[in-house]
C-alpha cells in the first residue's frame, strides 16, 4: 500500500507538543473551533470565521403597527415551535414621540424556522381593531416595562409553571423589569419595580438561565466613560460596551462587571444579543450590531432614494445626520465570567449590496441561532430600518459552523490541549476537498502517539459531514483511553474542522 500523501506532510510540520499543561474536562459535550480553548498548538492551520450566507426575507415589517422602526427581536424554541418576538413601531404615530411610546410587543412563530406567520392573538386594540399579533401595548414612559423584551424559557429546576417564560425589559432611568408568562403569549408583570437598575439599557437587554454558571444572567449597555447609571444626570460619555451580572433569583443581582475582549480595539458594540449555544449550551454566543460613528457611504440623494428617516428623525431627537453612520454584525464568544472572545475582529454578517442596509442601526440581528434543516442553521437580522423595505433577513450556516480550523492545500496541523477521555468514539464536523482530507492520532500528553490510534494506523477522512464518527485500522472505539488524558493530533490538508465531540454510547 502507498504511503499516503497526506502523511507526508508529517516531515514538514512539527506540531510540537507542550508539556505540563492540567488536562481538561470536556466530558461528552461539543466542542467549537470559535476560540483557542482546545487548541495548543498551530502549524500551517489558522483558525477561520465562516460568515453566514443570505438567504432571503424572513419577515417583512408591513403591518401598521410593527413598520420600520421594528427591530430587537428574540427566538426561542419550545418544543419544535419557534417563537419570534419584537419590537413593532409604527411609523406614522412615531414622529416627535419618545421611542418607547409608540413600541408594541409583537409576536411571530414558525415551525420550520423558514416560514414565519403573524397570528391574529386578539389580545391588544390597534386602531380599533384586535386583529393583530401584538402582546402588550406600550407602557407609560414613567413605567417602561414594555421596552425593548427580550424573553427567554427559564430552565432553572423548580421554575413554577405559570412563570416558565420570563422576559427582560426596561430602560434608564427607572430599571429593568421581569415579566413572565405561562405560554409565551400572556405576559405580565412579575413585580411591581424594577429589579436591576444600575446601567443605561438603552438597546436590548437579555438575561437567561445558564445550566453552566447556575445563576441567571444578565447582559446590558453601558457606556465606558460613565459608571454611575443611578444619578438623575446621566450622560452619553465614552463609547457603548456591554456589561454583566448575574443573580441566583433574579432579585438580588451582583456588582455589575464591564465585559473585557481581550487585546482588541476598543468598539462600539451597540448590542449584545447573548445566548448560550443551542448544541453547547457552556458556549455563549454574542452578535454585536457594530457602530462606526462619522463613517458613510450613501450620499443623501440615495437616502432621499431609499425614504429614509419620515419617521426616525422625530424619534428621541435623532436627527438626519444618524442615518448616515454604517454599522454590521460582528461574532463573540464566551464560555461564562467577564470576557468574551474576539478571535474574529471582521464583520460576521457585512450589509451588502443592499443599500438599504448601509443606513445607521441597521444589522442588529435576532438574538438566538435556530436549526433549519439537518445540516443547517440560521440567524436572522434586521434589514433596511427606517424604510419602507424593512423586515427580518435570514441568513444561513453550517450547523457548528461559525468557524474552524482551516488548512490550505499545502496542509497544516493541530494540536489539542491534553484532556479526559470519558466517551467511547471520537465523532467530527468537518469538511474537504475532494484532494483535501484529514487524519487524527490519538496521543499521550507527552506527544507519544497510542498504539492503535496512530496517524499511520487512520485511513485518510474526506468528504463533508456534520457528525461522522473516527475509524483507524483495528478500531474506533475508545473505551482502553476512558479516564486517561490524551492530545488529539490532527493533519489536515485543504480541511475545515469545526467541531469535534467524544460521546458515550
Amino acid at each position: 500500500m502507498k504511503k499516503n500523501v497526506l502523511l507526508t506532510l508529517l516531515a514538514s510540520l512539527s506540531c510540537l507538543s507542550l508539556f505540563g499543561a492540567e488536562p481538561l474536562k470536556i466530558g461528552n459535550r461539543l466542542e467549537l473551533f470559535v476560540d483557542r480553548y482546545l487548541i495548543e498548538q498551530l502549524d500551517g492551520a489558522d483558525l477561520r470565521l465562516h460568515p453566514p450566507q443570505y438567504a432571503g426575507v424572513a419577515l417583512p415589517f408591513n403591518d401598521p403597527w410593527d413598520r420600520d422602526m421594528s427591530n430587537y427581536a428574540t427566538i426561542i424554541e419550545d418544543n419544535g415551535l419557534y417563537r419570534l418576538y419584537y419590537r413593532g413601531g409604527p411609523t406614522d404615530a412615531s414622529a416627535g414621540k419618545a421611542e418607547g411610546s409608540t413600541s408594541y410587543f409583537c409576536y411571530a412563530e414558525s415551525r420550520d424556522g423558514l416560514t414565519w406567520v403573524k397570528p391574529k392573538l386578539g389580545l391588544v386594540e390597534f386602531e380599533g381593531s384586535r386583529e393583530n399579533n401584538i402582546l402588550l401595548a406600550p407602557a407609560p414612559r414613567e413605567d417602561p416595562y414594555t421596552q425593548s423584551i427580550s424573553p427567554f424559557i427559564d430552565t432553572r429546576p423548580g421554575v413554577p409553571a405559570d412563570e416558565r417564560y420570563k422576559a427582560i425589559g426596561g430602560q434608564w432611568p427607572q430599571g429593568l423589569y421581569v415579566l413572565v408568562s405561562p405560554d409565551g403569549i400572556k405576559w405580565r408583570k412579575w413585580r411591581d419595580q424594577p429589579v436591576f437598575k444600575n446601567g443605561a439599557f438603552d438597546s436590548q437587554n437579555v438575561a437567561f438561565w445558564s445550566e453552566t454558571e447556575q445563576c441567571y444572567v444578565l447582559y446590558f449597555r453601558i457606556f465606558t466613560g460613565w459608571t454611575d447609571y443611578t444619578a438623575k444626570n446621566f450622560r452619553v460619555d465614552g463609547v457603548r460596551s456591554i456589561s454583566r451580572t448575574t443573580s441566583p433569583d433574579l432579585i438580588n443581582w451582583s456588582e455589575p462587571s464591564r465585559m473585557s475582549f481581550g487585546d482588541t480595539p476598543l468598539e462600539q458594540l451597540y448590542t449584545n444579543h447573548t445566548r448560550p449555544y443551542f448544541r453547547a449550551p457552556h458556549i455563549y454566543f454574542s452578535t454585536p450590531m457594530r457602530l462606526v460613528p462619522g463613517r458613510r457611504f450613501l450620499t443623501d440623494a440615495e437616502l432621499d432614494a431609499q425614504q429614509v428617516g419620515k419617521g426616525f428623525r422625530g424619534i428621541s431627537g435623532h436627527n438626519h445626520n444618524i442615518p448616515n453612520e454604517v454599522s454590521d454584525t460582528v461574532l463573540m464568544s464566551s464560555r461564562g465570567g467577564t470576557r468574551f472572545d474576539r478571535t474574529f475582529m471582521e464583520a460576521f454578517v457585512r450589509p451588502g449590496l443592499d443599500k438599504g442596509n448601509w443606513i445607521s442601526r441597521n444589522g442588529i440581528p435576532v438574538t438566538g441561532f435556530i436549526r433549519t434543516g439537518p445540516n443547517e442553521m440560521s440567524m436572522l437580522v434586521a434589514q433596511n430600518l427606517v424604510q419602507p423595505t424593512a423586515h427580518l433577513g435570514r441568513y444561513r450556516l453550517r450547523l457548528d459552523g461559525f468557524a474552524s480550523v482551516h488548512a490550505g492545500y499545502s496542509g497544516g496541523c493541530l494540536v489539542t490541549k491534553p484532556f479526559v477521555v470519558e466517551g467511547d468514539r471520537l465523532v467530527l464536523n468537518y469538511s474537504t476537498s475532494a484532494a483535501g482530507g484529514l487524519h487524527v492520532e490519538i496521543q499521550t500528553p507527552e506527544g507519544d502517539a497510542i498504539p492503535g490510534y496512530t496517524l499511520q494506523e487512520c485511513p485518510v477522512i474526506v468528504g463533508d459531514s456534520v457528525e461522522r464518527a473516527v475509524s483507524w485500522a483495528t478500531t474506533s472505539d475508545l473505551k482502553p483511553l476512558r479516564g486517561q488524558a490524551v492530545r488529539l493530533k490532527f493533519v489536515l490538508k485543504d480541511a475545515d474542522l469545526y467541531s469535534l465531540r467524544i460521546p458515550a454510547q
